[in-house]
């Protein structure tokens, strides 16, 4: 761990360097290309070129899940504010704060804000966002380089800290790594401490699809992102424009599925690796799962975590749940 002062009042604390996310991203693809079927996290998503993808996504017409998500924040942030009196916010998956602005203007505008900590993957992000934002409120920043699977253990809390995971992240997550990722939250709260949880919630699986598979092909481009990724960090000579985007409501499991499937059978090499991958004609590589949840679920996971559900808003088309939740009493 190595800590920088950033000026401004704003510091930055990096638990994963360039070192560390190469070797993560070789055991992810040695491990998911290897495997069958084929798979590869979604944080690969994220180099600059897919956040400015996702970026163009979330402006996106069939894309509904942030404008949702920033109407309930528009409409509730004060309450927010008052219902947790917080010092501190803490911001999981931060990246620019766009959207948590909204929360902590409010949180200034009531008198209580003393620090923000952020939290990303993305160092260069953190040492743009940090300055700026102690330049705009006044206060200290703490920028936390990390992964919110491995490094939540290294957050700072306490001192009426709100932790916000916003934009449906967590969807992200398949169900028994939720329920891990909540204890670990509770365990980090608390008696004044709270958490700030955004999901999407279940609706038709038409528009569901549709706003993982838009007609501009935005989508397809970032989720093929991740082999120009591969290419790029791993001398690899995949091929992107073979891959075809899938986007598919699963039922059983209540998710959307993105699958990258390839158009003829291909042969490529990551040479970093030393690795030969074969796909056959229409074999697929999983890239990432969003599962959509019921309000009562929501209630369900975080009462299992040990959390209580204190407060809960919706956007006015019930698309979107902001649910306020703190350490079980």
């Amino acid at each position: 761990m190595t800590v920088h002062d950033l000026g401004q009042r704003a510091t930055i604390e990096v638990h994963l360097g360039p070192d560390d996310l190469r070797s993560a991203l070789r055991d992810d693809v040695r491990r998911g290309l290897t495997d069958w079927p084929k798979h590869l996290p979604p944080k690969w998503f994220y180099d600059a070129r897919g956040s400015h993808l996702f970026d163009e996504i979330t402006r996106l017409p069939e894309y509904y899940p942030t404008r949702r998500e920033t109407e309930i924040l528009e409409r509730e942030a004060s309450t927010i504010a008052g219902l947790t009196g917080a010092a501190t916010l803490l911001e999981l998956g931060s990246g620019t704060s766009t959207k948590t602005r909204l929360l902590l203007d409010a949180l200034a505008a009531a008198g209580t804000l003393r620090r923000i900590v952020v939290f990303d993957v993305s160092e260069p992000v953190l040492r743009e966002a940090a300055p700026q934002l102690a330049g705009r409120y006044g206060v200290d920043v703490h920028a936390v380089v990390g992964d919110f699977e491995r490094h939540l253990g290294r957050l700072p809390t306490g001192d009426r800290t709100l932790i916000a995971f916003l934009g449906g992240t967590i969807g992200n997550l398949r169900p028994p790594e939720r329920a891990r990722f909540l204890r670990q939250v509770r365990e980090r709260l608390g008696p004044d401490d709270h958490l700030l949880l955004g999901t999407d919630l279940v609706k038709d699986p038409g528009r569901l699809v549709a706003a993982y598979d838009d007609a501009a092909g935005v989508t397809a481009e970032f989720n093929r992102n991740v082999l120009h990724v591969l290419n790029r960090e791993l001398g690899g000579d995949l091929a992107p424009d073979r891959f075809r985007h899938v986007a598919l409501w699963n039922d059983a499991e209540r998710w959307i599925e993105m699958h990258l499937e390839a158009d003829g059978t291909q042969d490529a090499r990551l040479q970093a690796l030393g690795l030969d991958v074969h796909l056959d004609d229409g074999e697929r590589i999983h890239t990432e799962i969003s599962a959509k949840l019921t309000t009562d679920g929501v209630d369900g996971e975080l009462v299992a975590a040990g959390l209580d559900p204190v407060a809960a808003w919706t956007d006015a088309a019930g698309d979107f749940l902001v649910t306020l939740s703190r350490r079980e009493r």
